[in-house]
């Protein structure tokens, strides 16, 4: 029987330790507060010996910050490709130098729980947000989208990923006494 409990004990400190070990090299998400949507970017991809070495690029994306939405163009240089968010999904994200660089938190393909970080050098549009209508890319000014994210409960910042639809207008019952004409 005392075999078993150190063993057990054993067991359960040998884990601890090789998992506190792991997760000292893992990024912590409540470290990135911020969210950031791209909406398109492009890419060039640089190999060496048939493997992906970095990818670099530009392109444009909204940043969540303090529940406002602020526009801004990038630049990037990474070790993996960026993706254009799909739907409404965000990339968690916070500075890493205020106003010039913001730091992306990005899912490795392929292996759950697992994360690298992007540096995007960026070009803040103040008071504007991007907004995607009929396909289209364009800019409007950040109140405007501020008011969106409000009437469908939208708020990537605090886990609303998704905008709820408003229901549609039904028009008015017809007026007592109204009489319809064939």
């Amino acid at each position: 029987m005392g075999r078993v409990v150190w063993g057990v004990v054993g067991g359960v400190a040998s884990w601890l330790l090789f998992s506190s070990v792991a997760l000292a090299g893992s990024h912590n998400a409540s470290d990135f507060p911020l969210r950031v949507h791209i909406f398109q970017h492009n890419a060039h991809s640089m190999y060496y010996h048939g493997n992906l070495e970095q990818a670099d690029g530009e392109g444009r994306a909204n940043l969540f910050e303090n529940g406002e939405p602020q526009a801004f163009d990038y630049s990037y240089r990474c070790g993996d490709r960026l993706m254009d968010s799909a739907g409404y999904e965000t990339y968690m994200a916070r500075w890493k130098k205020k106003g010039q660089t913001l730091e992306l938190l990005l899912p490795v393909m392929g292996k759950p729980n697992a994360a690298e970080t992007c540096d995007l050098k960026v070009n803040m549009k103040p008071s504007m947000a991007y907004r995607r209508h009929n396909g289209l890319l364009s800019e409007e000014p950040a109140s405007s989208y501020k008011q969106w994210m409000e009437k469908h409960e939208y708020d990537p910042e605090h886990g609303k990923n998704e905008p709820i639809p408003t229901p549609p207008q039904v028009p008015p019952p017809a007026a007592a006494g109204a009489h319809e004409h064939p």
